[in-house]
């Protein structure tokens, strides 16, 4: 497992009985994490102390309590990039603090290729990847469906000194804008990729992830360019392991491109235990 080691604002102080205590900057929030199965004793006595909790709700979704009152939005860091904390009626954050330890690859990746780079980051969420591949000198065409999240990566730019760089903001249906590319002839040199565990087509039909992903991978293969630096395909759904999503990058790439891929969990250390919770899994194909 890869945990994100290199946070300065961000830490996950303990974790049992399917809560998580995190720090973001000075602030303490206790979050639900359904990976967290273990009842293990608290290990730190900073719970009683936690800003806000989020509660779920037996029929779904969930609510914030807040025990003293917080900005609706504050700041925090990682390497070059600032970013944009709000704590949503859906438990999250703005930020999936775990993929810190991806951000730091890419920007090594692109830092180290010798040649300029184009990536592609599809389901870019708030833009934390966009902004680490921007911050290493990649020109950057971030896409994501929701016009509100694309305006919060648009301000997390801003906070980070990256606005006036070579990124495209992209609100489409990811997949429809990656066959428009293809057919504009239009390549790139790396694509990331965060698909949602769910997702609902145009037509309101509901699609799982584990039903599509070979058929998203096998459409992006077709933006690469002749000289791909690399792909990585990240995942939440607990039905799709780090190996399958590696098999499907090495049969549908390995053939045309070469190169060689690697899969593996991502995760966070836990301050007070040593231990690391697992948040997802990457799997990666890159040029040898």
């Amino acid at each position: 497992m890869r945990a994100a080691t290199s946070w300065q604002d961000y830490e996950l102080i303990d974790a049992t009985c399917g809560n998580r205590l995190e720090r973001w900057g000075k602030t303490l929030l206790v979050r639900p994490d359904p990976q967290v199965v273990w009842k293990t004793p608290r290990a730190s006595a900073l719970w009683d102390k936690a800003d806000a909790v989020y509660h779920r709700s037996e029929r779904g979704g969930g609510q914030w309590e807040y025990r003293r009152r917080l900005p609706e939005k504050w700041k925090i860091a990682q390497g070059p990039l600032t970013l944009v904390v709000s704590p949503t009626g859906f438990k999250h954050t703005g930020v999936f603090p775990e993929q810190a330890v991806n951000w730091d690859w890419y920007r090594e990746k692109i830092e180290n290729a010798g040649r300029p780079i184009r990536v592609l980051n599809l389901f870019g969420y708030t833009g934390g990847a966009t902004l680490a591949c921007a911050a290493a000198g990649a020109e950057v065409c971030h896409v994501d469906a929701s016009k509100g999240i694309v305006a919060w990566a648009r301000e997390n730019a801003a906070a980070s000194g990256l606005d006036k760089r070579p990124i495209r903001w992209i609100v489409d249906d990811c997949a429809k804008f990656v066959a428009r590319e293809k057919r504009r002839g239009s390549f790139y040199d790396a694509l990331i990729m965060d698909p949602p565990s769910y997702g609902r087509g145009p037509g309101g039909e509901i699609w799982k992830l584990e039903d599509s992903i070979y058929d998203l991978i096998d459409l992006c293969a077709g933006v690469l360019s002749e000289k791909p630096l690399f792909v990585a395909v990240n995942s939440y759904t607990t039905g799709l392991s780090p190996a399958v999503m590696e098999y499907m990058l090495k049969t549908t790439l390995c053939p045309v491109h070469g190169g060689v891929t690697s899969c593996d969990e991502i995760g966070l250390p836990v301050t007070s235990t040593g231990g690391v919770v697992p948040c997802g899994a990457t799997a990666i194909w890159q040029e040898k």
